[in-house]
């Protein structure tokens, strides 16, 4: 595995959650996959509305995103992004969506980190920050990674390729048919990306 300074304290974050007779072959600070994504865990919730979305609400959420109108939302991010994600709920992907989208929604500022091992796949955030935190708490947060979750490295793969928007695009496929995306911004480098993958792979 190829560490950079940016890198070294998610590393150690990683390597912190981690037994000691686990072994850490790459790790990657990234986003989660823009698009429609998988459907949620199974939970009592309100019907769904009737009918699909007009034209003019779809025209609406596209020039103003402060305007909501329920289905449409899902036809623009469908329209821009494409897909970010897909599984039934309760699926693989569904409960580590519902989990990142947890962590990230709230007070401070969290970054997502996958880590790739000798024997898992993990999902993790990084401590909360402020947005006019000092370097000294940004660097100390990056190293404090909570679990979201993880599996067997051995019931997932992954490409890393182009898709619409995201140039650089990490696409993890899940044993049950379920799979997320993740990806970094166009300015970062695209290699943690690929040895997310390319440890995946290795046998």
């Amino acid at each position: 595995m190829t560490v950079d300074e940016s890198q070294a304290r998610y590393v150690e974050g990683i390597t912190r959650l981690i037994p000691a007779d686990e072994r850490v072959r790459a790790v990657a600070k990234v986003r989660a996959g823009e698009g429609l994504t998988p459907a949620p865990p199974t939970q009592p919730s309100a019907p769904p509305a009737a009918g699909g979305p007009s034209v003019l609400s779809v025209l609406l959420n596209v020039l103003s995103p402060n305007i909501t109108f329920g289905r449409a939302d899902n036809a623009v991010d469908w329209l821009v992004f494409g897909v970010g994600g897909r599984g039934a709920p309760d699926s693989q992907a569904s409960v580590l969506h519902r989990a990142l989208t947890a962590a990230t929604t709230g007070s401070g500022i969290r970054y997502l980190v996958l880590g790739v091992t000798d024997q898992r796949l993990l999902l993790g955030a990084t401590a909360p920050v402020g947005l006019l935190s000092s370097s000294t708490a940004d660097e100390r947060a990056q190293a404090d990674i909570e679990l979201l979750g993880s599996v067997p490295r051995t019931t997932v793969t992954a490409r890393f390729g182009r898709y619409r928007l995201n140039w650089k695009r990490l696409r993890i496929d899940f044993a049950d048919g379920s799979w997320l995306s993740f990806h970094v911004p166009l300015a970062d480098s695209g290699r943690p990306l690929r040895e997310i993958a390319a440890a995946l792979s290795a046998g």
